[in-house]
């Protein structure tokens, strides 16, 4: 393993101590097809001499889109395996959006799932003048596509078994020619307060990263991990794609995004890792589904919930329950968490992580309630893993340790600094910002951080969001909104403040499935989202769960004044990421009269919202919003 330093040099050993056991399975129209690394090996090889035979050459870079799926990895790392550089699109991007990563990436090559991203291509390819092939691995409903451009996958392959015979060696040649500095992947970061900039990551770095992410959470050949992260993300190569390649772990593929949960819990997998945002709806599907359960559920629900809690509780104290709590939480697991477990997939989960951004404390100590050993992990696009909970040191508050390898400093400022092996080198076309975020070996993340006694770092939030107030009180956006979204009720929030303002105020999206239930259930009537949002027995209930989050801040951080939007957050309407962050500064500037209003004497704002569809249609619409104070 010393002498391995890229990721398909990892693939060539693995196929080579493992040839016939299964790496990868993928469901079909309800089988699991599975995949040995043998075929795992076979495919990037002729895909990789495939695309040479097309015009492929070191350092072109190739982008990919589409669903987790064998043909997606295969194709990374096939472009690696012939020093060619990976990108990737996240599925649910607009043709705009494909356009600017493909043309600021210089793409020669694209790679896609089916129809629709072939479409996508299709529309935009006289303006990539660059593109050369666009290869698509679903045939349906491509059968009658004439572009000279297209060709499907298994094409591909057949180029390269072609190609092989007037070239044998070339593959094996290619991949041990490889360096653990050379570019493997670049990653375009989520957009939070601008354009999408392209962070480039080495073997080196990827490889790195997953290692010290390995040594906290050791897995083995005999585990199942589920591939759920967006594949354009690099948290899917920290956490899930290069473990699997160093531990010989099975990688799962869910047959669709929609059948993730009924997937899992048929892999049964032995470590997961879900975004905040996948956990807090994880919990709130808990509390929806006990609201319409059978009354005897219920009563068995709020009886040994609080064991779980109590349990979960000694654990982080270092203490061990005595004999009375073991003996409830015996019949505790039996009669609710043991069935809960198994319904969310997790029953042979053996520890479970958390990243991204912050989680609610919460839904974090639900979670460990419910028998679930969930860990906070830091990581970013441009430092790599930064640090983790270990074993025996989970805390509420913290992100844990820094990870093996990795060096931190805290400014005076209180920003972060790293210094590791797993760092990017910098960002693609930009020397600007790339000087402005790597000065002298260490990289500047713009994360508030502090650091406890125990060396455990405490994210606070990103340091130009962290907000001070005209008074000089400080508070964490992120903190509040995270807590928010607790509450079943509550899709998302967007908390504002600033050094010209005297309080913190919010804007709130409900639920719409989830509030609409409940106005059933007690006789409200309603016809849309719009009017839904604006009832005031709707922002009643949001009150309580405001009142419940303001009862954790201090005084001057509380929240005096919200208002319930008439519409969601939209991804397609540049409101959140593709990866659901809130742009703040693009929401600040859109609804610029609502937070005005928040913080003047107007008690209702006449709002006019452009709105994209899914189809692409725009429309307008016109509702007066409610400023409501607490």
């Amino acid at each position: 393993m010393e002498k391995i330093e890229t990721i398909p040099q990892l693939i060539k050993a693995n196929c080579a101590r493992w040839g016939a056991r299964t790496a990868m399975s993928m469901k079909m129209f309800g089988i699991w097809h599975r995949y040995s690394w043998q075929d795992y090996y076979d495919n990037i090889k002729y895909f990789s001499l495939g695309l040479i035979s097309l015009g492929l050459k070191r350092g072109d870079v190739t982008c990919i889109i589409g669903d987790n799926e064998p043909q997606w990895f295969w194709a990374e790392f096939a472009v690696q395996a012939a020093g060619g550089i990976a990108t990737g699109i996240y599925v649910d991007s607009v043709p705009a959006e494909v356009k600017y990563v493909a043309e600021h990436s210089d793409a020669r090559f694209a790679v896609v799932n089916d129809q629709e991203q072939t479409d996508k291509f299709l529309e935009i390819k006289a303006e990539l003048p660059l593109l050369k092939k666009i290869i698509y691995w679903d045939l349906k409903g491509l059968r009658n596509y004439e572009d000279p451009a297209l060709v499907s996958f298994s094409e591909v392959v057949k180029l390269g078994k072609e190609y092989e015979k007037t070239h044998p060696g070339q593959f094996e040649e290619n991949v041990d020619s490889g360096k653990g500095d050379d570019v493997a992947f670049i990653y375009y970061t989520s957009g939070t307060t601008g354009l999408p900039k392209g962070a480039i990551l080495t073997h080196r770095a990827l490889i790195t990263t997953a290692r010290g992410f390995v040594d906290r959470y050791p897995l083995n050949e005999n585990d199942n991990l589920i591939s759920n992260f967006p594949a354009a993300w690099v948290g899917d190569s920290f956490f899930a794609t290069i473990p699997h390649l160093l531990t010989g772990a099975m990688l799962n593929f869910p047959e669709e995004p929609e059948t993730i949960a009924e997937d899992t819990r048929e892999v049964g997998p032995n470590f997961v890792i879900y975004g905040p945002r996948q956990w807090e709806g994880l919990v709130s599907e808990i509390q929806v589904k006990m609201l319409d359960a059978h009354p005897l559920k219920r009563f068995v629900y709020k009886l040994f919930l609080p064991v779980g809690h109590k349990i979960a509780d000694l654990k982080f104290e270092g203490k061990t329950p005595n004999l009375w709590w073991r003996t409830l939480h015996f019949f505790a697991y039996l009669a609710l968490f043991r069935p809960l477990k198994d319904r969310l997939g997790l029953s042979k989960v053996r520890f479970a992580v958390t990243g991204s951004s912050v989680l609610s404390l919460d839904t974090f100590r639900l979670i460990h309630a419910i028998g679930i050993e969930l860990r906070q992990c830091y990581a970013s696009t441009e430092a790599g893993l930064i640090s983790s909970h270990g074993k025996g040191e989970i805390k509420f508050e913290s992100v844990g340790r820094p990870a093996l390898g990795t060096s931190v400093r805290i400014t005076n400022e209180g920003e972060l600094l790293v210094n590791s092996d797993c760092m990017f080198t910098g960002y693609h076309k930009d020397k600007e910002k790339t000087a402005a975020t790597l000065i002298d070996g260490w990289c500047y993340t713009g994360d508030a951080v502090n650091l406890n006694e125990e060396g455990h770092l405490i994210f606070m939030d990103r340091l130009e969001h962290m907000g001070m107030l005209k008074s000089g009180a400080k508070y964490a956006p992120q903190y509040i909104e995270g807590r928010l979204r607790f509450s079943p009720y509550i899709k998302d929030a967007m908390v504002i403040g600033g050094k010209d303002k005297n309080y913190v105020s919010a804007i709130v999206n409900i639920d719409f499935t989830m509030v609409g239930k409940w106005a059933e259930r007690n006789r409200i009537p309603y016809t849309t989202f719009v009017d839904l949002s604006q009832k005031n027995e709707v922002a009643d209930l949001v009150m309580q769960d405001l009142e419940r989050v303001n009862s954790y801040l201090p005084d001057q951080s509380r929240v005096q004044k919200f208002v319930l939007l008439h519409k969601e957050f939209d991804p397609d309407e540049a409101e959140l990421t593709r990866t659901r962050k809130l742009r703040r500064d693009f929401m600040e500037e859109r609804y610029k009269d609502l937070i005005s209003a928040m913080y003047g004497a107007q008690d209702s704002v006449d709002v006019q919202a452009p709105v994209t569809y899914r189809d692409g249609r725009k429309g307008v619409v016109k509702t007066s919003i409610k400023v409501r104070s607490i």
